[in-house]
């Protein structure tokens, strides 16, 4: 399996036990991660930080305060350099209709829940600087 030394990934999920899960999986594969309990947090997390901090974010859909879309899309008109971060959605939403207005907002990949730690890191390898 990858491993990813110390890169630091944003995860913007509302349900904490959906972000426990996801920490306890993916801090196995060297990530340092940090959580943004809605799409808002994200945006704000991701420009407090300073440019390259992160190395990219997953995004949950439908959070509170601004959805994973709008973070999405507010994170590609950003005049920062991090507008351009890898954005993988991580989310119960898998039609093809879903998957669809992922990319469409900017985002990179689709990864549905329950999430496929292989799947995640494959994402990541291909998607982060």
């Amino acid at each position: 399996p990858a491993h990813f030394g110390g890169k630091h990934v944003l995860v913007a999920e509302d349900n904490d036990l959906n972000w426990e899960i996801a920490e306890e999986l993916l801090s196995d594969l060297g990530l340092e991660l940090d959580h943004a309990e809605n799409g808002q947090a994200c945006v704000e997390m991701l420009q407090q930080a300073g440019p390259g901090y992160y190395s990219a974010i997953l995004m949950d859909i439908r959070m509170p305060v601004m959805t994973g879309y709008e973070a999405a899309t507010t994170i590609r008109d950003l005049d920062s350099p991090d507008k351009d971060i890898p954005i993988i959605a991580m989310t119960a939403d898998a039609f093809s209709e879903d998957i669809k207005r992922c990319l469409a907002c900017g985002m990179n990949a689709h990864v549905s829940k329950p999430i496929d730690v292989r799947e995640v890191a494959r994402l990541l390898e291909k998607y982060m600087r």
